[in-house]
């Protein structure tokens, strides 16, 4: 037997339905309802009530079902709504409080005897459900009644405003009714409450802004802008949305409080930025930083004022005529300027990246604003490797090496700085006053890592010359003590020569100078050794370079061993043979030059306790007609005195000049092969182009004039480099 599938039939005779049955049905479940909302549903059978609104959805009487509740609903809610209007102040919120918590409550009863409707009708006609239904009431009939609301807003707001001006309140309160606000929908909580809770608290802060900047200081006013931003953002945890309200609230306090006022906040007289970074406040910088990081261009204004700030102290630092006179103060101040502002942006702001480019920016400006700050970095490293850091640990000497190179960087012309320092680096090798080989050639290392092998590939060979005159000497020594002529060549002299190479040295014109009898014969022996071992090379001897130690014995069989210039050691000699001596005198006898010989004989005979002679007539000055005598009553605690030359620390205007032209003269074949580097790459460019990149290519040791710019491009044509475009005669072709 074939198995069909199970059909279910309807019943065969009709089924008749009361007329009435869904106004009593309704009536049933309208009662319920009511008793529901009077909080009277303990007597209430669930089951039956369910099943009469089952039976009403399924009797196809769902729309009567819905539109009786949205009535029934509606009409309780105004009920509320006349309740809630009777009270005032706090209780008022209680009261909307309390009437919350019951209409939430009875909805879920609702919604628990309506679910088939929610179930079935409502999804079929896409319909509110009942819960939600009830929430959109409570909204409309009761929160959005225009009485309400404007009491709500104004009641919350009078107590939050008695909160910022120290009262204590109920929070619990104002929870309550921003979590109702929020249950109805962030919409909700947004339009009805927060929009305008927004809109007040701006309108306070302007005002208070006003008070402020009117009664404070600028560290005071800061203190409070972020005591007040403490305040909101806890508010906002203990009773707001704090996801949606607390960054829309920081945001207007951070405009009313910091952006609105920043430009006067910053510029108070006397305690604004300026005042706050010269007093080294590092608290209150501190603030003021993450504060000014919270707004828009914030950072940005502070970083603007401390350029300029210190582009100002800066330029009135260089500009300062007194400072000028002591290149060594001049740099450790320029130094302490910088340590002071490095340790305000690491302490203050955060170490922050944009504020040391900032202020890398305004020392590089004013620095090279003073010409000779390349000259004064120069004698300031000299007179720290000579005596300045005697004592000192190696850390300390690379601190106090770290900070000068940092000077260093700002130099645009880094080649100035090179002559300079050749020179005085040529001075402390030669006379060997150096404090430290290790600090000479840790700062060469150094200079090599900023600038390239270029840059020190001549001051490196300076320290191989010292090391190789040292091994030819006691070569010299050696061959001396080998063939028994040690004492017959030298005569008793412990000579010393250091052999320098020319081209790496700093260039001088060979002085001339007659030496002792004594000294000749030694340096000519020393010639001839160093000529035998070493063919096709010339010596020239370098007497204005040189030192000697002798022995002198004064009055009284005083013995002291001085140290002094060849120059002053050919002087005094000659006072082996006479007691007095005049200026021309000298000079014959020497032939040393004219400036040189005044300082020599100024050192000898002006200085107090170095007088080894005497000068009539008396003074600080040499003057051609003044006579020079033994000074046979000199004495000194030291058996060994050391007599310096008398000399400017900084060079005269005629030697500046005369260096300034030869780093001119420098200059001009770098630029040339940049010029033939960029030319031979490009094959044909424009003077402006070339202008452009010769000096990006050269900016490291210095920035070229674009007049001498054109002057080497010329030469080069001339000298068939370079050709002028005959179709363009603002383009250059290269010639190969």
């Amino acid at each position: 037997m074939k198995k069909g599938p199970i059909k279910i039939e309807p019943f065969r005779h009709p089924v008749t339905v009361d007329p009435q049955y869904a106004d009593k049905t309704w009536k049933v479940l309208e009662d319920a309802i009511r008793e529901i909302h009077n909080q009277n549903a303990s007597g209430l059978s669930f089951e039956e009530l369910y099943r009469n609104a089952y039976n009403m959805v399924l009797h196809k009487y769902g729309p009567r079902l819905y539109e009786g509740l949205i009535r029934t609903l509606t009409a309780h809610l105004s009920e509320v709504a006349k309740k809630v209007e009777e009270k005032e102040g706090a209780p008022f919120l209680r009261e909307l409080k309390k009437r919350w918590d019951e209409h939430t409550k009875s909805s879920q009863m609702i919604r628990d005897i309506l679910m088939y409707m929610d179930r079935t009708f409502v999804v079929q006609q896409q319909k509110t459900p009942v819960y939600t239904l009830g929430l959109e009431l409570w909204r409309d009939v009761v929160v959005r009644n225009r009485a309400i609301n404007e009491r709500l807003l104004a009641i919350v707001s009078s107590l939050i405003m008695k909160e910022r001006q120290g009262e204590v309140i109920e929070r619990g309160l104002i929870k309550s009714v921003t979590q109702m606000l929020g249950e109805l929908g962030h919409g909700v909580y947004v339009e009805d409450f927060e929009k305008p809770f927004l809109a007040a608290a701006a309108e306070f802060y302007r005002k208070e802004a006003q008070e402020y900047i009117a009664s404070s200081d600028c560290p005071e006013y800061l203190r409070k802008a972020e005591a007040r931003l403490g305040e909101e953002v806890e508010r906002c945890s203990a009773y707001l949305n704090a996801d949606s309200t607390e960054p829309k609230i920081t945001r207007v306090v951070e405009t009313e409080l910091l952006k609105a006022q920043m430009t006067p906040l910053l510029e108070m007289e006397h305690s604004g930025l300026i005042a706050l970074m010269r007093d080294d406040k590092f608290d209150d910088l501190g603030r003021l930083y993450s504060l000014m990081r919270r707004v828009d261009n914030g950072l940005a204004t502070v970083r603007h004022m401390l350029c300029e700030h210190v582009k100002e102290v800066g330029r009135a630092l260089v500009g300062d005529p007194e400072r000028s006179k002591d290149p060594v103060e001049y740099v450790q101040a320029l130094l302490d300027m910088r340590d002071k502002y490095e340790r305000i942006i690491a302490q203050a702001f955060a170490d922050d990246k944009t504020f040391r480019n900032a202020l890398n920016q305004a020392f590089e400006h004013f620095v090279n604003l003073n010409v000779r700050s390349p000259e004064f970095i120069s004698l300031f490293i000299d007179d720290k490797l000579r005596r300045g850091i005697k004592g000192l640990s190696d850390t300390d000497v690379e601190g106090v090496l770290d900070k000068v190179m940092a000077l260093f960087r700002y130099l645009q012309e880094k080649d100035v700085f090179e002559k300079y320092y050749k020179q005085h680096l040529a001075k402390r090798l030669l006379s060997g006053r150096t404090t430290s080989d290790d600090a000479e050639r840790n700062l060469l290392v150094k200079l090599k890592t900023e600038c390239g092998y270029q840059f020190t590939s001549k001051l490196e060979s300076m320290f191989t010359d010292i090391k190789t005159s040292r091994d030819t000497m006691n070569d010299f020594r050696n061959r001396l003590v080998e063939t028994g002529r040690l004492e017959a060549e030298l005569g008793g002299i412990d000579l010393q020569v250091q052999v320098l190479t020319t081209g790496s040295w700093p260039t001088q014109a060979p002085s001339k100078c007659n030496l002792p009898r004594e000294l000749e014969a030694a340096c000519e022996s020393f010639r001839n050794f160093y000529l035998s071992t070493h063919s096709g090379r010339r010596l020239t001897f370098q007497p204005n370079m040189g030192t000697a130690d002798l022995r002198a014995v004064f009055g009284g069989g005083r013995r002291h061993e001085l140290n002094v210039s060849t120059y002053q050691m050919c002087v005094l000699l000659l006072f082996n043979e006479a007691d007095s001596l005049s200026y021309r005198d000298i000079a014959q006898a020497t032939e040393i030059p004219t400036p040189d010989l005044k300082r020599a004989l100024q050192s000898l005979a002006c200085v107090k306790g170095r007088n080894v002679l005497r000068k009539e007539p008396a003074g600080k000055d040499v003057a051609d007609s003044d006579v020079f005598f033994f000074n046979d009553k000199f004495t000194s605690k030291l058996i060994k005195v050391k007599i310096s030359t008398v000399a400017a620390t900084k060079e005269g205007e005629s030697e500046k000049a005369e260096t300034r032209q030869k780093v001119e003269e420098d200059r001009k074949p770098q630029i040339e092969a940049a010029i033939v580097r960029i030319m031979k790459a490009r094959q044909r460019l424009d003077h402006n182009t070339i202008i452009t990149e010769v000096t990006r290519q050269l900016q490291a040791r210095f920035v070229p004039n674009p007049a001498t710019i054109k002057k080497r491009i010329e030469s080069l044509i001339e000298r068939e480099f370079l050709a002028r475009d005959e179709n363009d005669r603002k383009f250059y072709t290269y010639v190969a």
